[in-house]
């Protein structure tokens, strides 16, 4: 169990305290940044226009800052582009979505140039985003709980919005609806705190005073019952107008990723349309802001802001279409205030009374509230920016109004939407509690727990631990849990039997001793990401689920695994018996000489001649046949059996193989299935030729949530009731993969079964070598274990010995000291300079290793080197 001061460490509500004030801190301070260098840029780009022809230099602008931002994104941070709300909320979601440091300094630099370069776009979205990146990043340094860290994610957004309107209420309510939706005390206490220093320094900094003013307009609102028709009007154009905003964003994007041309080719043409198109506009289009606070003020006249609106909306998605790292509010309250000034506009010439601003302001929240689905936030937005109470009721009307035509013809705000066209389910979706991601800590716990006494002495806890295959055991006093301990605890403490000065009577031992007090539990609505967290965070192996002190059960790896496997296996069948059987199409046999078959899925031609040379290897050690595979995949609306296919191509790599079988002497037997589905094909094949072992090549990465190495990959190591080996090549080898083979060997040894099993097929990789190779074996120890027991490593190199008979090079035993399994592996195989990593696994192991932390991504990911992993069936 864990030390008792690690409870401590757990996330405090005085942590999250001063978190919030640090997130609060720099997200001002990166906001007035980026306000300040688009203001310096952007004015050296109008003053440049106005002294050369702004033809020329527009244009230009455009394209080289364009192309230069784009160009960052790209290469640097992916995923800071675009307005950074879609990346938030996939982030809050809980998807594998880069949230951090790296982000939050490419999101600066990039909008700074995006938007100074003549983009239609705004500095708000991007503050949201840097201020949740930095939060993001904060909780990596300070490690805390998956809920927690999503609290200071949100806290980073409402921080960001309130810096980058100055509005703190807005900040805070835009979470509430568009992001979180989380009402708990901790959530809104760390983002009303986080959004409100934001405000204040974004204010002292931005050279305002804390004082309370008309920001837009110095003119008083003004509301009478009736102009309520043309407020509703205005609510009605504003839902219409929106909606068609939104989907010309998405269909903008789509359009331009038909385009197959790098990111900052996309800005650099968006740049340069924006900047042809203003340069054949009057001045006042040439500064953003100032084009907003203009059409407010109604300095200019209806056809003015008639061509703003049209062009306006036109630019912006030409400019978020291309991908360029910029915000749609700024955008939302520009097409509103014009839209709002037309109609007030309008109404002045029907009645005669009334300011086009206060329209141009009312316009303003509609089309934000349309657009973002986030009524509250856009009448608050609006009236913390003027603090005139005279817009409460219009911004109501119409706010209200546009949000519910918008809604009934669209559901789901615009970032919503953007989510899912990323590829990301919808997070305000109801999670399915059939699903893995639904379940909680009382859904996967145990209810019928063993449990040992406070007041019982050690003779008797020995007993009756004797009699159990429970590792762990909870310790209560009537029924509340006081303590944990384990049979380890147990062990260590019968061990002191010959130390009698600490303990003279060692059968007598109260457990009170012996246990772990304060034992970290979990609450039974606890999700599994929390509880997978605590188990990772603190190397435990089970926790007590408790509701106050009273204990109701408990949750171990294994319930855990073995809830992954039950939903895998049953969504598994379901897809399956929906689908056709594969269909055979070409065949050739050769004499059925082996003990056993090998299959070989084909697919790439550079990487095929390694992975059938590597697959030959162990056939000729093990005596097996060879069986290549090559699989059409067809529309699951045709069945495989009535699809007439094209063969040429398949079948010219399949006589390569075969012409390699004879050329070592192996017997080959080939085949190509049509079939709707990659994985069925191998099953089928696995199936129907009875394959003992099977290869297959991985990329060594995986960006999909809950898998291990990927779709296809994934279901054959779970299904595939055979030996299944996994290869990812090396980054040191190119195409089209030609020996020499590996000489610098690293096999962890874990002291399990499924070690031994990689290191069975090591003779038959290692002949491959030119000259005898060096291998290295390791293994991993936690650095408070205050024993290493290398007697794993010392069987695994005895076993090495023999079976080689003098092909090595010498073998290296090397234990390692560390609290990540993965990071050792990766940084001893970098630093040995080996060639290929061994790693092996049983079926269920592997979804431990996912559990914690996806341990073979995670060395493949990070090591140079060849990773061969060897998954058991037992």
């Amino acid at each position: 169990m864990i030390n008792p001061i690690r409870q401590w460490l757990l996330p405090k509500r005085r942590l999250a305290i001063a978190e919030a004030c640090l997130i609060g801190v720099v997200s001002a301070l990166s906001a007035v940044l980026l306000q300040h260098s688009i203001g310096w840029l952007g004015s050296w780009r109008v003053q440049t226009s106005e002294q050369y022809p702004p033809f020329l230099v527009l244009p230009a602008f455009g394209l080289v800052l364009g192309a230069l931002s784009g160009f960052l994104v790209e290469y640097l941070a992916p995923d800071a582009s675009g307005s950074g709300i879609p990346q938030i909320k996939a982030a809050l979601a809980q998807y594998p979505i880069a949230l951090d440091l790296r982000v939050a300094l490419v999101k600066l630099v990039s909008s700074i140039l995006a938007i100074a370069a003549g983009l239609t776009l705004g500095r708000q979205g991007p503050t949201v985003h840097i201020g949740a990146a930095l939060a993001a990043q904060f909780s990596r340094w300070f490690p805390t709980s998956p809920s927690h860290r999503r609290q200071l994610i949100a806290a980073g957004s409402a921080a960001g919005l309130a810096a980058g309107f100055n509005t703190p209420i807005a900040g805070i309510l835009f979470v509430v609806e568009e992001l979180i939706h989380d009402f708990s005390g901790l959530t809104l206490g760390t983002a009303i705190l986080a959004s409100f220093i934001g405000a204040v320094i974004s204010r002292i900094l931005g050279g305002r005073s804390l004082d309370l003013n008309l920001e837009l307009t110095q003119t008083t609102s003004s509301f009478s019952a009736p102009e309520i028709p043309f407020y509703l009007i205005l609510g009605l154009l504003a839902g219409l107008l929106a909606t068609l905003f939104n989907r010309g964003i998405l269909f903008s994007l789509t359009l331009q990723r038909r385009f197959h041309v790098s990111l900052a080719v996309k800005m650099g043409l968006a740049g340069l349309i924006c900047g042809c198109v203003v340069s054949l506009l009057p001045p006042d289009f040439r500064n953003n802001r100032g084009l907003r606070e203009l059409l407010i003020t109604g300095a200019e006249s209806w056809q003015f802001t008639s061509l703003a609106l049209v062009t306006y909306f036109f630019l912006t998605l030409v400019s978020y279409g291309s991908g360029a790292p910029g915000g749609l509010f700024h955008p939302s309250l520009v097409l509103g205030s014009a839209l709002g000034y037309l109609v007030g506009v309008a109404k002045l010439s029907f009645l005669g009374v009334g300011e086009p601003t206060t329209y141009a302001l009312a316009g303003m929240g509609a089309f934000f509230s349309a657009v973002s689905k986030v009524p509250i936030t856009a009448i608050v937005i609006i009236f913390e920016i003027t603090a005139d109470f005279n817009l409460v009721l219009p911004l109501m009307i119409t706010c209200v109004v546009s949000y519910l035509i918008a809604d009934q013809l669209s559901k789901g705000s615009l970032y919503q939407r953007l989510l899912e066209w990323r590829g990301y389910i919808s997070p305000t979706q109801k999670v399915d509690k059939g699903s893995l991601v639904g379940l909680t800590a009382e859904d996967l716990m145990q209810r019928r727990v063993e449990t040992l006494s406070l007041h019982m002495s050690l003779d008797d806890a020995l007993q009756m631990v004797s009699r159990s295959t429970h590792q762990g055991f909870p310790v209560v006093d009537e029924g509340t849990l006081v303590g944990i301990i384990s049979q380890s605890d147990l062990t260590q403490t019968t061990k002191m039997q010959g130390n009698p000065p600490r303990c003279p009577f060692p059968g007598t031992t109260p457990l009170a001793e012996i246990m772990t007090s304060h034992p970290i539990t979990v609450k039974p609505t606890a999700s599994l990401v929390d509880v997978l967290y605590l188990l990772n965070r603190y190397h435990l192996s089970r926790l007590p689920v408790t509701e106050g002190r009273k204990l109701l059960g408990i949750i171990t790896r294994s319930d855990i695994i073995r809830a992954e496997l039950d939903q895998l296996d049953s969504k598994t069948t379901q897809t399956r018996s929906q689908l056709e059987p594969s269909y055979v199409v070409y065949q050739t046999r050769s004499p059925e000489t082996g003990r056993g078959r090998l299959l070989v899925p084909i697919a790439n031609p550079q990487t095929a001649p390694i992975l059938v040379k590597l697959a030959a290897a162990i056939a000729r050690d093990r005596d097996y046949e060879l069986e290549c595979l090559q699989v059409i995949i067809v529309s699951r609306s045709t069945s495989p059996a009535e699809t007439p296919v094209q063969t040429t191509k398949s079948r010219r790599l399949l006589r390569q193989a075969e012409k390699w079988g004879r050329d070592w002497n192996i017997p080959v037997h080939t085949q190509i299935r049509v079939s709707q589905d990659i994985t069925q094909a191998i099953l089928d094949t696995i199936k129907e030729r009875h394959i003992n072992l099977m290869m297959m090549g991985w990329k060594g990465s995986t960006s999909t949530p809950g898998r291990i190495f990927g779709g296809v990959v994934d279901a054959v190591i779970r299904q595939a009731p055979c030996d299944v080996m996994v290869v990812k090549l090396g980054e040191m080898m190119h195409p089209p993969y030609i020996p020499p083979f590996f000489q610098r060997w690293l096999i962890p040894i874990a002291g399990g079964p499924n070690s031994q099993r990689a290191l069975e097929f090591l003779p038959a990789l290692i002949s491959l070598s030119s000259k005898p190779p060096d291998i290295r074996l390791c293994q991993v120890f936690d650095p408070e274990d205050t024993v290493t027991d290398t007697t794993a490593m010392e069987k695994a190199s005895d076993f090495l010995k023999g079976q080689m008979d003098g092909r090595i090079g010498r073998i290296r035993r090397i234990p390692i000291r560390a609290s990540e399994v993965s990071d050792a592996v990766a940084h001893l195989a970098n630093d040995q300079l080996c060639d290929v990593v061994v790693l092996g696994a049983s079926q269920e192991g592997l979804l431990q290793l996912m559990i914690q932390g996806n341990i073979p991504e995670a060395i493949a990911r990070r090591v140079k080197s060849t990773v061969i992993l060897v998954r058991s069936v037992t």
